[in-house]
């Protein structure tokens, strides 16, 4: 009976463990599944992130010929140089590095001009050796900045600066300056201080008076939805009384519903851009002339350029009264679709400022960006004005 109860025992004891043995192996199975199911998440994600932020060394492509051989006597390089405490990212492209200088102060501040350059391939090296720089503070000149520090008087000493560097590398007594969006407002003030330094200015899409300039596009655009009968969007707008109400003016300024509406009715960076977000953030994070930290730090500096003093300089000027006039050519690009520099006022200003020989060059179909958007004019305009010069 003692015999019989010790088996039975050991019977429970038997299945018990093959109960903890079953039990064990299923939560290992549990275990290992979860591991290979987070192991396949982990994995898409860096197959994901690789798609979005691909990895490069950051190289410029290089100008070549019908063969594919490298363009004799082109230039394209990524470089930095100090300036004024700091370092100075910039690319320079030209076809013959003998042509003319053309420094590129670009729009902003803080998204690189040379992104557009990638986007929207330009004729613009083809008949300059064209250098597209990075304020201090932002894309490949991006540090840490205190935004009261980053001042207008700041960034022209180093629009200065970088002038000297070209000059005295290229051997070019004066340089061509050329200003896009908020970088037209240092190129205005850069050519208006040193006119001994540069051959002519060109502005694309010149800031004149930005309050001006969103009243009229707030207008327009509002118009637009009215006569579409967009009754939501009409709505949206309404919410803003930008007129009469100046904590809306401010809000509206920097809303979504401002880059949504001037993109959709085809009036903001270019005619055809949908939206910043797939226009200009999603492809710059693929853009290989960039290295994944440097495409990182461009974005970091976009938000912190926000903050600049120089922003709000800018967006606070007034061209009628601070540059009257200039000493050297001046030629104006203009889109007739733009809204984010009022098309309307650029031609005021045009006609305002005084200038030993001036031009206006129109580009029916283009919005803000109408250099990049119409090769083909922007090419026999700049014949033009080289020809000319």
């Amino acid at each position: 009976m003692e015999k019989n109860s010790n088996d039975q025992i050991i019977g429970k004891d038997r299945v018990r463990s093959n109960h903890q043995i079953r039990s064990n192996h299923q939560i290992k199975r549990r275990y290992q599944l979860i591991c290979v199911i987070l192991a396949g998440i982990l994995a898409a994600l860096l197959i994901v992130l690789l798609i979005i932020l691909p990895p490069s060394k950051g190289e410029v492509l290089q100008f070549t010929d019908e063969n594919g051989e490298l363009l004799e006597g082109s230039i394209a390089e990524k470089t930095r140089i100090k300036v004024n405490g700091t370092e100075i990212g910039m690319i320079i492209l030209g076809e013959n590095k003998n042509a003319p200088v053309l420094l590129v102060c670009g729009g902003g501040p803080g998204i690189p001009e040379y992104l557009l350059e990638s986007f929207y391939p330009s004729v613009l090296p083809r008949h300059f050796v064209v250098c597209y720089f990075d304020y201090r503070g932002t894309g490949l000149s991006y540090r840490k900045a205190d935004p009261e520090e980053m001042t207008t008087e700041q960034f022209l000493s180093d629009v200065d600066a970088i002038t000297d560097h070209l000059r005295e590398r290229f051997s070019a007594d004066k340089i061509y300056i050329m200003g896009h969006s908020f970088g037209s407002y240092m190129a205005l003030h850069a050519a208006c201080e040193h006119p001994e330094k540069y051959e002519a200015y060109l502005a694309v899409s010149q800031v004149v008076d930005s309050r001006e300039s969103e009243l009229r596009a707030y207008d327009y655009m509002l118009e637009q939805y009215r006569v579409e009968g967009n009754t939501k969007m009409v709505k949206k707008f309404e919410e803003y009384p930008i007129r009469t109400d100046e904590e809306a003016y401010r809000k509206f300024c920097t809303s979504g519903l401002r880059d949504q509406a001037m993109h959709e009715l085809g009036v903001g960076t270019t005619r055809e851009m949908d939206s910043v977000v797939s226009g200009i953030f999603f492809p710059s994070l693929k853009c290989t002339a960039y290295t994944q930290k440097e495409r990182i730090d461009l974005w970091k500096g976009k938000i912190g350029a926000n903050h600049f003093a120089v922003t709000d300089d800018c967006f606070s000027s007034n061209a009628f009264e601070a540059v009257p006039a200039l000493e050297i050519p001046v030629y104006f690009f203009v889109g007739e679709y733009d809204h984010t520099c009022d098309k309307d006022l650029q031609k005021e200003y045009f006609e305002f400022l005084t200038a030993p020989e001036k031009k206006l060059f129109s580009y029916p179909e283009a919005a803000h960006s109408p250099v990049f958007e119409d090769g083909d004019l922007t090419d026999q305009y700049l014949a033009e004005i080289l020809g000319a010069g």
